[in-house]
């Protein structure tokens, strides 16, 4: 890895720049949008939208379900910034480029991130199209060395060794659960862990990640909620449950990223209830 790796506060503050002065919202709720979800930044009102390929030193995505773009408006008269597809570490990004959107919407004043992205489900008592309010995470990229906040600390930023113990805000997850208990909407709680991809999961790797107390898996979101609470941002985060893995390793199942896609269609509609509702009782 080499120092062009590592974002520069000068850098974060030029995208922050751009998109203000592209504006007149100020966001205080970031919302990052996974794999299929992005209709859900359909419904933000007044909204601005500023493609990745404009905005300084941006990532860019190119895997497709994800639009590419900033959706800058309000919800529920939240003032909020949704990224509409993320950027993953597959696509061959350093890590630290990955979560470099959750850095500007640090610097432009949103002090919420609701995070939410698709995952397999690894718990028997899942469906497809499921929702699962995270509770913990487990980071297999940064346990293998891919932290995003290894490289130089600007403490500007956040500490050097950020405390990690309630990465997911429980206040926040209350909220979810009453919301979602007054929609009538069944609402999982479990733990994701993080892969790297793009491959998908192996029946034998498969049958790991329920050893070690996952409950959901995919290839995004836990690097970007540790740099959300290494600036002091709190996180909620949901998955959508795109697919069950299968308990019978003699017939192991077939795993598409369209079947992600087309699942993402069922779901969205429930995580905006579910995400209007949690607005209304910030």
């Amino acid at each position: 890895m080499n120092a062009n790796s590592f974002p520069t506060r000068d850098q974060v503050k030029d995208a922050a720049a751009y998109v203000r002065q592209s504006t007149h919202h100020r966001p205080t709720v970031g919302l990052i949008l996974g794999s299929g979800l992005s209709p859900l930044a359909e419904s933000i009102e007044g909204a601005d939208f500023l493609p990745y390929t404009s905005i300084p030193h941006f990532p860019t995505s190119t895997v497709a379900g994800h639009a590419g773009r900033l959706v800058l408006g309000t919800m529920e008269g939240r003032p909020v910034m949704a990224m509409q597809g993320r950027v993953h570490f597959y696509e061959g990004y350093a890590i630290q480029q990955v979560t470099f959107p959750v850095r500007v919407m640090g610097l432009l004043g949103a002090d919420t991130l609701i995070v939410t992205n698709a995952a397999g489900g690894l718990a028997q008592r899942f469906a497809p199209g499921d929702l699962m309010l995270i509770r913990d995470h487990i980071n297999l990229i940064g346990l293998a060395g891919h932290n995003p906040l290894i490289g130089p600390n600007d403490p500007d930023f956040g500490p050097r060794f950020p405390d990690m113990a309630m990465a997911y805000d429980p206040a926040l997850r209350e909220i979810a659960r009453q919301v979602a208990s007054a929609q009538g909407l069944a609402l999982h709680e479990g733990v994701y862990v993080c892969i790297s991809g793009p491959s998908f999961e192996t029946p034998m790797e498969v049958g790991f990640l329920r050893i070690i107390g996952a409950d959901a898996v995919g290839m995004s979101t836990a690097h970007e909620v540790i740099v959300a609470r290494h600036m002091g941002i709190r996180v909620l985060g949901i998955s959508g449950i795109t697919n069950v893995h299968s308990f019978d390793t003699s017939q192991p199942q077939e795993t598409s990223h369209q079947e992600v896609l087309e699942t993402g269609q069922v779901i969205a509609p429930r995580l905006t209830a579910l995400i209007r509702g949690i607005l209304k009782q910030l």
